[in-house]
């Protein structure tokens, strides 16, 4: 409400104030789209409902990126600005949300062995995955090497922006065939998914309405806040857009996951991530050079050395994130790799760092890869599979 009434009245604020009272609607709004997609997985598939979600809560991430995408079509230096927030978003999600899972998932299981002495967490603890979920790591790895061939040529153009949309709309099609599943919601989700259908579909709705109003109103002023933080407090601007923004509107989607996993439900949290992985690395990706046309730019964002380097990074990791799921398991290995290999990128900055971190990743990957290789041919048949779950057999 502060937001919005700032914005309705005109009125200003400077950056850091400007910053926490827009970052506090943008992650507030995600907070109110979570629940409002949570209540709506009544009415639809389960795998379209885990999808939706996914779509959903990070829609606060794509307005900001759109944002900048869209500014840079008459200010070139936003550029740069828009692969940070792309890139960072792509790299928290896996280097953070994927581990947190995990960590959620041993805390819930330490718990139920105080209780009443079920089986607790144990060393190699992992989160076993539906083996549906092999289609997504399927999807992951094909827009993996659309990001191959975005460095290869130094753009991300039109048409590849086009056949990345088309890969998301072929996903969505894909989870939506199975069916309707009933839900285990909780809180405000509850209430709504508890409502007669009438007001139940009203109340999504609105919500889904007032919620994406408040953050397209405030991705602007928050990006303009961001930067202007940056230039005033005197810290790279590139790594607030990289690293803080994506952190404030990808909070509740960590938070909701979180939560999931200690409800026992670790495998909906780790397919949630999974899922906002695909979204992230197929529509996001492919809807910026649209909407660098839209705001007066050319048909293809050029990218510089560094932005390469970040988006092959990016690739990299998501690279070794989709080894270590091959047998549909995270295990505490795995989550301790990536969260280290995350932790890196902040204490040891510059190219030398990102081209090193990129060998690792590769490295890693291809281990992960090599130990899993009867699952590799699997993985990219199956989103063309009828039967995803035949893939595990």
């Amino acid at each position: 409400m502060p937001a919005l009434l700032l914005r309705v009245t005109g009125v200003t604020p400077s950056a850091l104030p400007g910053l926490l009272v827009f970052g506090t609607a943008v992650v507030a709004s995600s907070f109110v789209l979570a629940w409002a997609a949570e209540g709506a997985q009544v009415d639809v598939s389960g795998g379209l409902a885990i999808a939706a979600l996914a779509v959903v809560v990070v829609l606060p991430e794509y307005a900001v990126d759109f944002y900048f995408a869209y500014a840079a079509g008459g200010k070139p230096e936003f550029v740069a600005y828009a692969a940070a927030n792309m890139t960072g978003s792509n790299r928290l999600l896996l280097g953070l949300g994927w581990p947190a899972v995990l960590v959620a998932a041993a805390v819930l299981a330490r718990r139920r062995t105080r209780r009443d002495g079920r089986p607790g967490a144990r060393r190699g603890a992992a989160v076993v995955l539906e083996p549906a979920r092999r289609v997504d790591l399927g999807f992951l790895l094909f827009a993996s090497g659309v990001a191959l061939l975005i460095v290869l040529t130094g753009e991300i153009s039109v048409p590849v922006g086009l056949v990345l949309a088309a890969l998301f709309g072929w996903y969505l099609w894909k989870v939506s065939r199975g069916g309707v599943e009933e839900p285990e919601l909780t809180g405000t989700a509850a209430h709504l998914g508890s409502l007669p259908r009438r007001r139940r579909r009203a109340a999504v709705t609105g919500l889904f309405l007032f919620a994406a109003s408040v953050v397209a109103a405030s991705a602007d002023p928050f990006a303009q806040a961001l930067l202007g933080t940056g230039e005033r407090w005197g810290i790279d601007r590139f790594l607030l857009v990289q690293w803080l923004a994506p952190l404030a509107s990808e909070a509740p989607e960590f938070i909701i996951a979180i939560l999931f996993a200690l409800r026992g439900r670790s495998s909906a949290a780790m397919g949630t991530l999974i899922s906002s992985k695909v979204t992230q690395w197929t529509l996001l990706v492919g809807s910026l050079p649209l909407a660098y046309l839209v705001g007066g730019g050319g048909f293809a964002l050029r990218l510089d050395p560094r932005q390469l380097e970040e988006l092959l990074l990016t690739a990299a990791q998501t690279a070794l994130g989709v080894g270590t799921l091959l047998t549909c398991a995270f295990r505490a290995r795995a989550a301790a790799l990536v969260l280290v290999l995350l932790a890196v990128q902040f204490v040891v900055p510059g190219q030398r760092a990102r081209l090193v971190l990129c060998g690792v990743y590769g490295i890693s990957a291809l281990v992960a890869f090599v130990a899993g290789r009867r699952r590799v041919l699997p993985t990219l048949a199956a989103p063309f599979r009828k039967d995803a779950s035949a893939d595990a057999r």
